[in-house]
């Protein structure tokens, strides 16, 4: 599944680069002037990937198949889009990309998974940032949903986008599947796209229209209590190239350009926002038996923060990660863990939760130095630490 996601980023990435009352989405007030209706054929729609324009159950559509079609000349910040979709695939995954800034690196993506119907993340909101899915970090309420969908069956999809926040509408035009509080891209005003990993899918009868921009107020969950938040992040180097259980050396340490960089609530550090994304193909994605293969083309970062202690003790550090790490105390290694996709299990989905892991950190009065060492292969890099007393 890794794999798959990359693959529609490197399609849509070099394509994109050419080319209160005010938070309830019923209120938001079509501007009649701004209405587009997009037919299904090439004055429209910039196709990538497995695309063509078809007939399909009595109706001009575009189809898709690991591809996007990208909506040509046009730039929203607040809209609602409506879209019928049709899907006789078993498994896939279609879905919407929105605000695409003038990189192609960054949006608001939300998807439907057909082999999840019912299930708690049949649908599924994630921020592109940095050109990489961070479906990993941006997780559970607010970022997935259950919902039943259609098999081979026209159904109509909608999306209102408000200031900081979306809805989606999923067959009922009356209760959002889907609330999405706090979109966590950062950008305002870009371009659109129809977007499917795999599994065929058609859309037809696209219309968007724009609507008085909303108050930009961000939603943000409370910061978690003894969230570390202060942290230097490295420049990201080969993860091949590098031996993750040694510790730096004191003259490696200093000779590293370090960025500080801040947590976000509820205490995430999120890498894609320093650090571009790997694009690689996992070895392991559909051969369990490949998981501890080497991944070329794989990451990884250091970050660093320091703790300061009043006397000697032990102090519980809780933590998740993706994909790997390394844990380093004072120059010593305390913990080494793996939490790729697919890696611990074929179903293990590798989310970040601050209680994936634990360690017990030897603190000494005074100065003490934490290094993470963090590599990753797709689907979100980045980190929580949360440090509680014993």
């Amino acid at each position: 599944m890794i794999f798959i996601f990359m693959v529609v980023c490197s399609i849509l990435l070099p394509a994109l680069t050419r080319a209160a009352d005010n938070l309830n989405p019923q209120n938001c007030i079509p501007d009649s002037s701004k209405v587009l209706s997009a037919a299904a054929d090439s004055m429209h729609w910039d196709l990538q990937g497995k695309t063509d324009f078809i007939e399909y159950q009595g109706r001009q559509s575009i189809f898709l198949n690991g591809g996007a079609a990208i909506l040509k000349d046009y730039e929203m910040r607040d809209a609602i889009i409506d879209v019928d979709v049709s899907t006789p695939a078993s498994r896939g995954f279609f879905g919407v990309q929105f605000r695409i800034d003038s990189t192609g690196a960054n949006a608001e993506y939300l998807y439907l998974r057909q082999h999840y119907s019912g299930q708690p993340d049949a649908m599924q909101y994630t921020p592109v940032i940095g050109g990489g899915l961070n479906w990993q970090i941006y997780n559970g309420p607010g970022f997935t949903g259950a919902v039943d969908i259609p098999h081979n069956q026209w159904f109509h999809l909608r999306i209102v986008i408000k200031g900081a926040q979306a809805y989606l509408y999923v067959k009922d035009m009356n209760n959002p599947a889907l609330v999405m509080n706090d979109l966590k891209s950062g950008v305002q005003r870009g371009s659109v796209a129809l977007v499917v990993l795999m599994g065929e899918a058609y859309f037809s009868d696209f219309r968007i229209q724009t609507t008085p921009d909303a108050d930009w107020i961000r939603q943000q969950p409370p910061m978690m209590p003894g969230i570390i938040t202060a942290w230097e992040l490295s420049p990201s180097y080969d993860a091949l190239s590098i031996d993750p259980e040694r510790p730096l050396t004191g003259a490696e340490t200093d000779t590293i350009q370090w960025q500080s960089v801040e947590a976000e609530a509820p205490g995430f550090v999120t890498l894609y926002r320093y650090r571009a994304a790997p694009r690689i193909r996992v070895t392991f994605a559909n051969d369990f038996s490949k998981r501890l293969e080497p991944q070329p083309g794989s990451k990884l970062i250091y970050a660093k923060c320091i703790i300061n202690s009043a006397s000697d003790g032990v102090k519980k550090l809780s933590f998740g990660y993706s994909d790997e790490v390394s844990v380093f105390l004072n120059g010593n290694i305390l913990f080494r863990g793996r939490s790729a996709q697919n890696f611990r299990d074929t179903r293990f989905l590798g989310i970040v939760d601050p209680e994936n892991d634990a360690v017990y950190l030897p603190l000494k009065k005074g100065r003490n130095e934490l290094i993470l060492a963090l590599s990753e292969l797709g689907g979100g890099w980045g980190f929580i630490c949360r440090l509680e007393d014993l």
